[in-house]
């Protein structure tokens, strides 16, 4: 018989085996029942104790049987330290197999649901399906492209042709800015006098005139 059978009364023949949960179950409540007996041992102790100080002067043989019931409550104590450590660790180990055992019966189910998705899917199919979808795509590009694309109607004009085009109506207001500027050559300009100018009196004659004029204030 394993050691849950033994624990637990389990393991016969027509017995049914215990799940998991419910083993782990069970160990919570035998925790907890031994933690219950602990607390009332701990009580039983106080009490040998303070009844082992009450008497220890006046009635020692009294004293002394508080003292050995104490110190089999102790003992009690003890064992039920030591079980519900190995409790503790039975129902830590079982709980991880457990957690153990969910997570690798979900991994199956996963493994299985992936498989069924795929069984269907044949990888030769799936390069010609993304093929399809690149060709697809580059031909909507291409008639997103022609559709930008300005429209003229039917009508294309070669790019050179109009740049020529264009030089030439340059040129030809070039030149008519120069034939406006040369033309101001031609305007007429004012006649020359026909009469001639005074001419002005030579130094020396002014010098007589002005002694003339001195020498006749002088003699005045």
């Amino acid at each position: 018989m394993s050691l849950f059978g033994k624990l637990f009364g389990t393991g016969g023949k027509g017995d049914k085996m215990t799940s998991p949960q419910e083993a782990i179950q069970r160990l919570r409540d035998t925790e907890e029942m031994l933690t219950k007996k602990q607390e009332f041992l701990e009580k039983k102790i106080d009490q040998e104790l303070l009844t082992a100080k009450k008497n220890g002067t006046k009635n020692k043989r009294a004293a002394l049987q508080a003292l050995k019931r104490k110190k089999r409550y102790e003992q009690q104590l003890g064992q039920i330290d030591g079980t519900l450590s190995t409790i503790e660790f039975q129902r830590e180990a079982l709980e991880n197999a457990n957690t153990n055992t969910e997570v690798l019966k979900n991994m199956g189910f996963a493994a299985k649901a992936m498989k069924a998705a795929h069984e269907n899917m044949d990888i030769d199919k799936v390069d010609d399906l993304m093929q399809d979808i690149t060709e697809q795509q580059e031909l909507a590009q291409e008639i997103s492209d022609a559709i930008s694309k300005p429209v003229g109607f039917g009508e294309e004009f070669d790019e050179d042709d109009l740049l020529a085009e264009l030089e030439e109506l340059e040129q030809e207001e070039l030149d008519k800015n120069l034939l406006e500027i040369t033309g101001t050559d031609n305007v007429p300009l004012p006649n020359v006098p026909s009469t001639s100018l005074p001419v002005r009196p030579a130094a020396k004659e002014e010098d007589d005139d002005e002694m003339k004029d001195l020498e006749a204030w002088a003699a005045n």
